[in-house]
């Protein structure tokens, strides 16, 4: 999710300088796209040499190697709501991981597309992203995950409960490869969900890219209109969740030979995806249990939240598991920091618990906290420093907390199996602080 729109608050513990995880901090960016404008960057973030930097993502823990399916989807039902002529369907494109018999030939698949990773890393990506870097400065197309194209399933993985992804405003579908790479290798389907003319960039078939397209000529300034853009956003997020619900048992049968057992779905999300994570489950049953990764549930446009504009799943709570992870950034951590966080604490009667990643950021819960560092050890550093982007926590910690949490609460509520990390603190992550 892009950076902050400014906001006055102040916590003797939190610190200023990060990107909020606000789903209103979008706007800032996409303004930039909409007026044509790309913001400055330090020069010493630019490079020169034909050799850029690249970076490596970490090999998964769990005991399956991974395979990786990527579909497009078109919903009939729907025209495309961010295009004006309101005729064209909507579009999605989806990426499956899920255990990969081993010793397959295919080729390991790229975290981005080269055309996708090109605008990411380019002008206008860099706009949205906004996390600092240079534009063209890092070779994002270089990065490769540790999924195998169509790869067939693993049988020994058994039927597989399934979880859904959704990114943060801007985001592309694969900025939290990491982490979704991690869940297959532990025995899921993880079903990555790329929000269409939302996203940095979606590529299309045919080498169609898509590319932001929340505004209709000039970005709002007034709240209220702010809002209603936030509205929309997350209106579109979670239909295009339910229509990925509505076509997974034909993908199931069709695909993956019945091996999904969708009687056991969950979701996560990062930031508006987060948001989105929870108001889906709020909206549709077939989301049995989710986890928030700092992602506010209000319609706030760039003023303090003050409680007045909650969504639905804010006000009225769940009756199903949701574990809310807050960072160490400034308004983020617990519920009591937060109105829509506070109101969906009160008025949720499931289970429910609330975490603090210790000196993290709003991005250490993505790629970027283990992407980041490795980069800036090549010389393209963030304009503002790592610390801004990604926090102090050591990244490969805030790895491993992230997918230890992540396996404990889907293991417990998809599985039935409890290792009890979610009790209460742990000395394994020290770094991780409940809220009571």
């Amino acid at each position: 999710m892009p950076a902050a729109v400014p906001r006055t608050r102040t916590h003797a513990h939190r610190h200023t300088h990060s990107r909020r995880r606000v789903l209103a901090t979008g706007l800032a960016a996409a303004a930039l796209l909409a007026t044509g404008a790309v913001p400055s960057f330090a020069a010493g973030g630019r490079r020169t040499r034909t050799a850029l930097p690249a970076a490596r993502l970490p090999r998964p823990t769990g005991p399956f190697e991974v395979g990786s399916t990527v579909l497009h989807l078109v919903d009939p039902a729907r025209t495309e709501p961010w295009l004006p002529d309101g005729t064209a369907r909507r579009e999605l494109m989806i990426t499956v991981r899920y255990p990969a018999a081993p010793g397959g030939s295919g080729r390991r698949e790229p975290q981005m597309t080269a055309a996708a990773a090109a605008h990411f890393g380019g002008a206008e990506g860099a706009a949205v992203l906004n996390l600092g870097m240079a534009p063209d400065s890092v070779d994002w197309a270089a990065t490769l995950s540790h999924a195998r194209r169509d790869a067939p399933v693993d049988p020994r993985a058994g039927r597989l409960p399934v979880v859904l992804y959704s990114g943060g405003l801007g985001d592309p579908r694969t900025w939290n490869t990491v982490l979704v790479d991690d869940l297959a290798s532990h025995g899921y389907a993880v079903v990555t969900i790329d929000h269409t003319y939302e996203a940095t960039e979606v590529e299309l078939p045919g080498g169609r890219l898509a590319t932001m397209r929340i505004f209709e000529g000039a970005p709002p300034t007034d709240p209220d209109a702010i809002s209603a853009v936030l509205r929309k956003v997350v209106a579109v997020r979670v239909a295009d969740t339910r229509f990925v619900l509505d076509r997974l048992p034909e993908l199931n049968r069709t695909r993956f030979g019945d091996v999904l057992d969708l009687r056991r779905t969950g979701m996560f999300g990062h930031s508006a995806g987060g948001f989105t994570a929870a108001q889906t489950m709020h909206d549709d049953r077939r989301i049995l249990a989710g986890i928030n990764m700092d992602g506010e549930m209000d319609y706030v446009g760039g003023e303090l939240p003050d409680g007045t504009r909650l969504s639905t799943v804010a006000l009225e709570g769940l009756d199903r598991p949701l574990l809310l992870m807050g960072t160490d950034a400034e308004g983020s951590g617990d519920y009591h920091h937060q109105p829509s966080w506070a109101a969906f604490w009160r008025n949720t009667h499931g289970w429910k618990a609330n975490v603090t990643l210790t000196g993290s950021r709003h991005a250490s819960y993505t790629d970027a906290e283990l992407l980041l560092p490795q980069l800036a050890r090549q010389g393209a550093e963030p304009d503002g420093g790592l610390a801004a982007a990604v926090g102090t926590v050591r990244p490969e910690r805030a790895a491993a907390a992230s997918r230890a949490y992540a396996a404990s609460f889907f293991g417990r509520w998809l599985r039935g199996h409890d290792d009890h990390l979610l009790d209460g603190p742990s000395a394994r992550f020290p770094e991780m602080v409940f809220t009571p």
